[in-house]
């Protein structure tokens, strides 16, 4: 598990960690996962609920309870088991143990697909799926995956009563400091349910391929190894949010208060596409950049106070060809490292651009092929370019 980057004025397409999924290697207690092998019914609250949540008990009022009633049964508990390789320091190449990795998911319909992260099953050569409070395990196919959102698709051939669908609900209408429960299997603790709020809104986190996810939920919700792929849920009973990563704090790998879910509005758009396509499709640019501040612009002197400074262009890349250019000289503003000299982005189709993350949020609303037409500064003078997006390629390099 990787630690949350800091929210630094260079962004390339990109910021933060990579958590939750719980790693045994070698059949020993790995740092980066703490693997426990413990299958016992764990339910730990955080902190109460106080919005109602419908429920056919009627008259309850412990509102965790009754989600953790409605929707524990539609959590999934995954072990993944990754390949056998031989190790490089073995002169006769005998096989070494592959390890086993943990996590959560969640049931999305009735013919058994299980939306999970993709770190939780990537590279495996044998997935399992316990349902519910069921013992039982069910051998599980990837349908699909996509990287650059943390996501896959699983596929289960269980029995109908197994199947639990959760219902998704709409993450664009959360608010900072609506109530909110985590289920998942931190540590192989299946079954385990916390409490917390929506801490903030419009967070950004890094893939494992190192691509930006946008419009992240922040939780206080306590999330750790072995709850990615898990559902966020809101008080009326709704996923809302995957958890995916944490921000472990100092030197420890547990949680401190602060972790971060996919959007579920996100997800639609991958469920649908992996369902239909096995892989997702999204745009490229092929730039790496820096969001201009105030204090940035005074301390190099930059014709402008808001804006993005492109550092870095993609050779070969859309904005490559369009002839947009990157910067030449390295500087150290502010203990951060940033390359000066390249064109400035002040507009995105006739938007006005204030941070990397508005250039971002545009180009993940479009799609492969569409035109994209950017301003630019050079030299103190308007350009405009207008550029064909890409397929986004398998990671950031």
């Amino acid at each position: 598990m990787r630690k949350k980057a800091r929210h630094l004025i260079r962004s390339p397409f990109g910021s933060a960690l990579l958590g939750g999924v719980v790693v045994g290697l070698f059949g020993w207690l790995a740092i980066a996962a703490g693997w426990i092998d413990a299958q016992t019914n764990t339910a730990t609250i955080e902190a109460p609920l106080t919005a109602p949540v419908s429920s056919k008990e009627g008259d309850e009022t412990n509102v965790v309870n009754q989600i953790y009633r409605r929707d524990g049964g539609g959590v999934a508990f995954i072990e993944a088991d990754q390949p056998v390789e031989a190790s490089p320091f073995n002169p006769f190449g005998a096989p070494e143990s592959g390890g086993t990795a943990t996590g959560s998911g969640f049931v999305v319909d009735e013919e058994g697909h299980i939306l999970t992260n993709n770190h939780v099953v990537e590279g495996s050569n044998r997935i399992e799926v316990k349902l519910g409070s069921s013992e039982t395990s069910y051998p599980a196919k990837v349908v699909g995956a996509d990287p650059a959102t943390d996501l896959a698709l699983l596929k289960v051939n269980a029995p109908s009563e197994q199947l639990h669908p959760l219902t998704l609900g709409d993450s664009s209408k959360l608010k900072v400091g609506d109530p909110v429960v985590a289920i998942g299997n931190p540590f192989g603790l299946d079954r385990t349910v916390t409490s917390g709020i929506v801490s903030a809104l419009q967070r950004q986190i890094q893939a494992p391929n190192g691509f930006s996810i946008s419009h992240v939920i922040q939780t206080d919700a306590a999330i750790n190894p072995g709850n990615s792929g898990g559902p966020l849920i809101e008080a009326a009973g709704n996923v809302v949010g995957i958890n995916s990563q944490i921000e472990t704090g100092g030197g420890g790998n547990g949680n401190v208060g602060i972790g971060f879910s996919i959007p579920i509005n996100t997800a639609r758009d991958v469920i649908k596409q992996l369902r239909e396509n096995g892989e997702v499709k999204h745009a490229y640019l092929g730039i790496s950049g820096a969001t201009i501040t105030p204090d940035l612009a005074r301390a190099v002197n930059l014709p402008v106070k808001k804006g993005v400074l492109i550092e870095e262009v993609v050779k070969g890349g859309p904005a490559d060809k369009a002839g947009v250019e990157g910067g030449t000289t390295g500087a150290t503003i502010d203990g951060a490292n940033i390359t000066l000299g390249g064109d400035i982005i002040t507009e995105v189709d006739g938007k006005e651009v204030s941070s990397m993350e508005d250039v971002i949020e545009a180009v993940d609303s479009a799609s492969p092929g569409d035109k994209m037409q950017l301003t630019i500064l050079r030299e103190g003078s308007s350009e405009e370019k207008t550029l064909t997006l890409g397929n986004r390629p398998d990671s950031v390099k």
